[in-house]
């Protein structure tokens, strides 16, 4: 590719490359959780959400944290409150709103698993330095400026 490809061209295949790295981060990652922690990897992002939250999460604001539908939401929260990771209960003021809590022992895996993945997560990005994700971290957020026009 050369300063004579079409710039739309270059910018479909600088998303392609993106796609492909994220799939392949994400492939890892699900692997690891499979292997090391036996779950899965939404499991671990609604876990990190909840962990993340000073209080309860409403299930509407979980799902629009996580970028999922409502049903992908709860499937997962039912499966890890069936578990024992997680709690519902009933929002005081609005009793039709369910606000979603890690228990302590939801807490204590969600710790030992993030131990794991941010060390993944390490490994896979080891080639880069402070620069370098600067670097990233800048172009993504003018590309992520230009996306909320």
């Amino acid at each position: 590719m050369t300063s004579e490809t079409p710039l739309a061209r270059r910018r479909l295949r600088t998303w392609l490359r993106l796609l492909r790295v994220t799939r392949s981060t994400e492939n890892q990652l699900r692997e690891f959780m499979r292997l090391n922690h036996e779950t899965t990897l939404p499991r671990f992002d609604v876990m990190a959400a909840l962990y993340s939250s000073p209080d309860p999460m409403k299930m509407s604001d979980l799902s629009k944290r996580l970028l999922v539908s409502n049903g992908n939401a709860s499937t997962v929260v039912n499966r890890l409150e069936k578990d024992g990771l997680v709690q519902r209960t009933a929002e005081q003021q609005d009793r039709r709103v369910v606000l979603v809590d890690l228990t302590p022992e939801g807490r204590r895996q969600f710790q030992a698993q993030a131990k794991g993945h941010e060390a993944v997560v390490d490994d896979i990005f080891s080639e880069l330095d402070h620069a370098d994700l600067d670097l990233i971290r800048d172009l993504l957020h003018r590309a992520e400026a230009r996306e909320k026009v």
